[in-house]
C-alpha cells in the first residue's frame, strides 16, 4: 500500500514528497522523498539517528546538493509520524527487517534498482543498516555509516547488567528508559542544539529491549565485519559523547570490503551532520556518493566471498594446544554432556544420531522436553532453549511463511503445485504447511538420504491424512537423480543442507540438479547459516551424523545468493531469525 500525502518545493531544485506505506505486520510507515527535476536511476536512502525522524534531514538533503539523485528517508517505526509505540520495536532485528521491506518498496513503487542505491545510516540507524547489509546481503552500491552506535556510552555503572535484569523480571511488559542526550551533547552549533531540544517529534525514550538488542547486534557486527564486502564509508566524531570511537575503529579494521574509507572529524560531537563547520562532512559524503555511482562495478565471483569463513573453518579444524585453558574448558563441557548430560533426551539423541541429524532436528522442532528423572527433563529444557535451537524453530516458522507464499503464488496462476524437498529429513515443516492449505491441487515429493527419515516422512503424511505425498530415498548432491522427476516441480526446497558441507562443489552439484529440474518461473526456497555465536563450542564438543567433530564452514548470505544466482535463480526476499543465525530465502527461476 502507498499513499501520497503532499508535495512541496525545496530550494527550487527538488520536490519533497510525503508518502505512507504499510509494513508486513500492519504498521504504518511514513517517509519523505526528494526527486530531482529530471528522471534518474540513482537513489540515496537515509536512515535517521535514534529518537529522530526524517524531518530532521531536510537541511541534510539540501546541503548534499545531489542534483541527479533521488533521496528517500523514513520515520522508523515508533518515531516521527510513523505508527507504533514511541521508541519501541518488537526486537532490534525487526528494524533490519523493516529496512528490507522499505528498500524493496522503494524499488518496486518508484521503479528504482537496488543495484543503483547508496544507503546511509546515522547512529542507531547506522547499526540497523549494517545489520541489514550483513544479514540480507542486498546488492546496493555502497553503505555510509555516520557515527554508528556500535557502543553507546552508558555513564551509570553496571547499567547494561541492570537493564538485562529488568527485562528478565518484566518480560511481558514493555520497559523504557529516557535518553540522557541533550542537544548540547550532539553539536557545538547552538541553533541546531536548540532545534533538537524543541522538536516535538523527537522520541525521548527508548525501549529496553531495543537498547539491549542494539548492543548485541553491534557485538555480532564487530565480530563478523569481515563478512561485509559492500563498499563502505565510515564517518566519526573525535569528541563524540554518545558512542565510543574505539568500537567504530574495531569495526572498520575488520570490515571485509575491498573498498572502504574512514574519516574522523577530531573536534566534532555525535551529530556531525548538524555540527559547526560541517562543510567538510558534506564534501566527504558528496565525493564518495558521486564516486560509487560513476565507478563501474567489477564482476565478483563466489570465491571472492569465501576467504573470511574459510579462515575460520581452518582455525576450528586445528587442534588446540594440549594444556590451553580453552581446550580444558571444552573438554570439560564434552565430559559433562557425555555423562550426566545424557539424562537429557535431546543430548542423548544427539550423541546417538548426530547433533546435525534429521532426528535431532525433528526433536528440536517438537520442543517437548524428555529425560531421566526430574533433573533430566530440566536439563533437556535448558538444551532445547539454547539460542541455536530457538533459532532453528524460528527458521522453521520462516520456512513455513515463505513456503505458503510460494504455494499461493503458484495457485494464483491456476497451476497445480508440485513441491520437491531435496533433503527433507522427516519433512515436518513441509507436511504441516501443506496440511494447512487442505487443497487437492498440491503434490509433494520428500527425498532424503537416510532410510529412517523416508519412513518417518511416510508415517507423518499418513497421520496428517495427506494423500499426494511421495517419500523416497535419493542423494541431493547427485545431479542425475533429478532426471526422474516428471512432471517437473515448481517449488523446490533445500533446507539445512548446504551448511553441513564446507566445499562449494557439492552445493553447485545440488543447485545444478535443481536448476535443470525445476519449471521455468518456479521457486526455490533455501536456508543459510551466515552467523553462529557458538560455532567453536560446536566444533570442539559436538559430533555430526558421521560421528566426527561437527565443524561448520559458515556461508555468508552474499555467498549463498551468488551460488543460487549461478544456477539461474533471482532472489525475491530473505527472512532472518534467531539473532541473525539462520536465514530463509525465496528465489525465482529466471
Amino acid at each position: 500500500m502507498i499513499n501520497v500525502i503532499s508535495t512541496t518545493e525545496v530550494t527550487g531544485e527538488a520536490r519533497a514528497t510525503e508518502f505512507q506505506m504499510l509494513l508486513s505486520d500492519g504498521t504504518e510507515l511514513f517517509y519523505r522523498a526528494w526527486f530531482p527535476r529530471e528522471p534518474t536511476r540513482k537513489a540515496l536512502v537515509v536512515f535517521h539517528r535514534g529518537h529522530e525522524h526524517s524531518g530532521r534531514l531536510e537541511d541534510v538533503v539540501r546541503d548534499l546538493r545531489l542534483r541527479d539523485v533521488a533521496v528517500f528517508a523514513w520515520d522508523a517505526r515508533g518515531h516521527g509520524r510513523s505508527g507504533g509505540p514511541r521508541g519501541y520495536a518488537p526486537s532490534f532485528g525487526c528494524l533490519a527487517r523493516d529496512t528490507d521491506e522499505f528498500i524493496r518498496h522503494i524499488a518496486q513503487t518508484h521503479g528504482l534498482s537496488i543495484e543503483n542505491m547508496v544507503v546511509l545510516g546515522h547512529s542507531v540507524g547506522a547499526v540497523s543498516l549494517a545489520a541489514w547489509v550483513h544479514d540480507y546481503a542486498p546488492p546496493v552500491r555502497a553503505m555510509i555509516l555516520v557515527t554508528p552506535a556500535l557502543r553507546v556510552r552508558l555513564y551509570v555503572p553496571f547499567a547494561r547488567a541492570g537493564l538485562r535484569l529488568l527485562r528478565l523480571i518484566s518480560r511481558r511488559q514493555r520497559r523504557f528508559i529516557s535518553s540522557y542526550v541533550k542537544g548540547r551533547l550532539l553539536t557545538h552549533d547552538e541553533t541546531e542544539a536548540r532545534r533538537y531540544d524543541e522538536d516535538p517529534l523527537i522520541s525521548r525514550s527508548i525501549a529496553v529491549n531495543v537498547l539491549l538488542g542494539l548492543y548485541d547486534t553491534a557485538t555480532r557486527l564487530i565480530a563478523d565485519a569481515g563478512a561485509i564486502r559492500t563498499p563502505t564509508l565510515l564517518l566519526a566524531g573525535g569528541a563524540d559523547w554518545v558512542v565510543k570511537l574505539s568500537a567504530e575503529r574495531d569495526f572498520f579494521e575488520r570490515l571485509g570490503s575491498p573498498i572502504k574509507r574512514m574519516r574522523v572529524f577530531d573536534d566534532m560531537y555525535h551529530d556531525i551532520l548538524h555540527e559547526k563547520d560541517r562543510r567538510d562532512v558534506f564534501n566527504e559524503l558528496r565525493v564518495f556518493i558521486h564516486g560509487v555511482f560513476s565507478r563501474e562495478e567489477p564482476p565478483s565471483s563466489v570465491e571472492d566471498e569465501t576467504a573470511h569463513t574459510w579462515a575460520e573453518y581452518r582455525r576450528l579444524a586445528k587442534r588446540l594446544p594440549f594444556f590451553s585453558a580453552k581446550r580444558l574448558w571444552f573438554a570439560g563441557q564434552k565430559l559433562f554432556m557425555k555423562t550426566t548430560g545424557q539424562l537429557s533426551g535431546g543430548i542423548r539423541l544427539g550423541w546417538r544420531a548426530g547433533f546435525d541429524s534429521g532426528s535431532s532436528l525433528d526433536y528440536v522442532y517438537a520442543n517437548q522436553s524428555t529425560g531421566g528423572l526430574f533433573v533430566g527433563k530440566l536439563m533437556d529444557r535448558v538444551y532445547l532453549n539454547n539460542t541455536a535451537w530457538v533459532g532453528i524453530r524460528q527458521r522453521k516458522e520462516n520456512l513455513e511463511i515463505l513456503l505458503r507464499e510460494a504455494i499461493t503464488r503458484v495457485l494464483d496462476t491456476g497451476q497445480r503445485v508440485r513441491i520437491l524437498d531435496v533433503a527433507s529429513g522427516r519433512g515436518r515443516y513441509v507436511l504441516e504447511t501443506v496440511a494447512s492449505f487442505n487443497d487437492e491441487r498440491i503434490e509433494v515429493v520428500l527425498r532424503d538420504y537416510a532410510h529412517a527419515n523416508v519412513e518417518a516422512g511416510r508415517a507423518a503424511a499418513a497421520r496428517l491424512g495427506l494423500k499426494d505425498v511421495t517419500c523416497e530415498r535419493a542423494d541431493a548432491f547427485e545431479p542425475c537423480s533429478y532426471a526422474s522427476l516428471d512432471p517437473k516441480p515448481n517449488i523446490i526446497i533445500v533446507s539445512g543442507l548446504f551448511e553441513l558441507f564446507p566445499d562449494n562443489q557439492p552445493v553447485r552439484a545440488c543447485l545444478e540438479g535443481i536448476g535443470d529440474s525445476i519449471e521455468s518461473g518456479g521457486y526455490l526456497i533455501y536456508t543459510g547459516q551466515p552467523w553462529h555465536p557458538q560455532i567453536e563450542m560446536i566444533a570442539r564438543v559436538l559430533t555430526n551424523r558421521e560421528g566426527d567433530p561437527w565443524i561448520m564452514r559458515r556461508r555468508t548470505q552474499r555467498e549463498l545468493d551468488a551460488l543460487v544466482a549461478e544456477a539461474g535463480f533471482e532472489k525475491v526476499q530473505t527472512a532472518v531469525g534467531g539473532r541473525g543465525i539462520f536465514t530463509v530465502s525465496l528465489a525465482r527461476r529466471s
